[in-house]
């Protein structure tokens, strides 16, 4: 009987290097963008800073938060959360508790008194930051980083703009919103108090090379509504702001028992989960839309019904009266637009609210030269630089989208490009990669791991209260949270390519250095990004 043939190739023969002349496709290792990093708009850099928090290494974490968000504590508690809204782990079971993290890591930076690392070398350049509000704080605090010497002026009593005077103390305490602020000074950034600017180009005359004017909105809104003489109507900015330094019980005979409140954004919301909280028997909300079309956050929305607040959509006020309001009911025409009915109903109120929006004070850029204000924002380019050379703006007064977060993406945008300014040069970021999207993934491999529920105050304290309404996880729960992240778009050494290839040409570089392939063993199979968890690897065509 013949002896079966056999062949036995060394991998150093030529006989061994042909398989290129095989292959169609040639894997690579690719790095995408995660889709939580592409949609906040602060531009954290979210998966780096989970992937230090699901080791255990909370401080790495922070530090890697910080590095494009000085204020994660606030973040983690004001913060609309964009990011868990583009999250992948959502179509395996439900988005990653991103900003439940956030806030843990903010939490534990004041528990255990973590620092900034020291600034750059000092340039010898000043910068005017006018506001402190989060477009202000993340300004200064960036081009403190870069070694300027950033000073702002802030015009009331206390920092931190509409973070204190516009959102209630349920939502953001002031020890936490305190905290942020003293580390930011602690860290060099000089906040000069009761310092009204009003004119900015006689404010840079003294002394500074450049101004980021984050001005809030504090100016409300007015609606003409009929009123006798005892009427009491309010606007949604000053009782917020009069919260502030003041006890529940001293403003309470301001609201008076019944309240209501004229608007649909959150700011409505939070004004009417206030009055509830100053002890009013009623309070409600009179909105002219649907609750489809209501600017305020679902879940802002769902948390003021759960306290009591009740909502009258399609309505109008059209008269306020000594006790009483008179509202119209709306009717949606066939474009969906509300349009009035003629029908009218009186209800009960000792004031009414009005939460229409509010407007920046521009008056500060009178006869500044270059500026364009257009419904009531003044324009920027890309590095938020207005028409004037070296007068940056961001915040409230130059975006639409006014909320905390979009706050603090500006500041840190005018920063760079200030930094480059004052440089001579133009701040150009680096292209972005393309962005992980589901489809590039293989989510099958991630078994069911139901997301973190933080824990809520109960009512009875929610409607009588100030104490916060939501609460942060623990540390065990904290973990649990970041180690669901997928890691989307980039490699976490899986070694799922490695133990897949049937050809050994995946090999491993050591512990953080991943992998790479020999092209004289890969066939071009594919096996290896089809098994790929998080899409990080993919196949092009080969190159002859």
């Amino acid at each position: 009987m013949d002896k079966p043939f056999a062949i036995t190739l060394n991998p150093g023969s030529s006989l061994a290097n042909h398989t290129g002349s095989w292959r169609t496709e040639r894997p690579e290792y690719v790095d995408r963008l995660p889709p939580c990093n592409a949609t906040c708009p602060a531009g954290e850099n979210i998966q780096a800073w989970l992937f230090h928090a699901e080791s255990g290494d909370y401080e790495k974490a922070w530090r890697s938060l910080t590095e494009n968000n000085p204020l994660p504590a606030i973040m983690g508690r004001v913060c609309y959360h964009p990011c868990e809204g583009a999250c992948n782990r959502q179509y395996v079971d439900a988005a990653v508790g991103i900003n439940s993290v956030e806030r843990f890591l903010g939490d534990e930076a004041h528990k255990h008194g973590w620092k900034f690392a020291p600034p750059a070398a000092a340039t010898g350049k000043r910068v005017l930051v006018v506001g402190s509000g989060p477009a202000g704080l993340s300004a200064a605090y960036h081009l403190t980083r870069m070694g300027h010497k950033a000073v702002i002026y802030e015009a009331g009593p206390l920092a931190g703009g509409m973070m204190r005077f516009g959102i209630p103390k349920y939502r953001l305490p002031r020890e936490v919103l305190d905290a942020e602020i003293q580390r930011l000074v602690d860290f060099g950034v000089e906040i000069q108090l009761r310092t009204k600017v009003t004119n900015v180009l006689e404010a840079m005359q003294d002394g500074f090379d450049a101004v980021f004017l984050g001005v809030g909105a504090h100016i409300a809104k007015r609606a003409y509504i009929p009123a006798g003489d005892a009427s009491k109507v309010l606007d949604a900015v000053a009782v917020l702001r009069g919260m502030e330094g003041t006890q529940s019980d001293e403003m309470a005979p301001m609201l008076g028992r019944k309240v209501v409140v004229y608007g649909g954004g959150n700011t409505a919301i939070d004004v009417a989960r206030t009055a509830k909280r100053l002890c009013a028997e009623e309070a409600s909300i009179v909105y002219r839309r649907t609750r489809d079309k209501m600017p305020a956050h679902d879940f802002e929305v769902e948390e003021a019904l759960q306290e009591g607040i009740s909502i009258k959509w399609l309505s109008t006020i059209k008269e306020a009266g000594e006790s009483d309001i008179m509202v119209e009911k709306m009717a949606l025409d066939d474009k969906g637009f509300p349009q009035p009915t003629g029908e009218f109903e009186r209800i009960e109120a000792d004031s009414v609210v009005l939460a229409l929006g509010q407007d920046a004070d521009l008056s500060l850029l009178e006869n500044v030269p270059g500026l364009v204000v257009e419904g009531g924002m003044i324009q920027v380019d890309r590095g938020m630089m207005t028409g004037h050379p070296g007068i940056f703006a961001g915040g409230d007064m130059a975006g639409n989208e006014r909320t905390v977060t979009v706050a603090v993406g500006h500041g840190k945008k005018a920063a760079r490009a200030i930094d480059a300014w004052l440089r001579g040069e133009q701040y150009a970021p680096p292209p972005k990669p393309e962005i992980a999207t589901v489809d590039k993934m293989n989510s099958w491999y991630y078994s069911d791991a139901p997301k973190t529920v933080r824990p809520v105050l109960d009512i009875i304290r929610r409607q009588s209260t100030f104490e916060e309404v939501l609460g942060g996880l623990d540390e065990t729960n904290a973990l649990f949270e970041a180690r669901r992240c997928m890691s989307c778009g980039n490699c976490f050494e899986c070694d799922n390519c490695y133990g897949v290839c049937p050809d050994n040409a995946v090999i491993k570089l050591g512990p953080g250095q991943r992998f790479k392939f020999n092209f004289d063993y890969c066939k071009g199979c594919g096996m290896c990004a089809a098994e790929c968890p998080c899409g990080a690897i993919r196949m092009v065509p080969e190159e002859n």
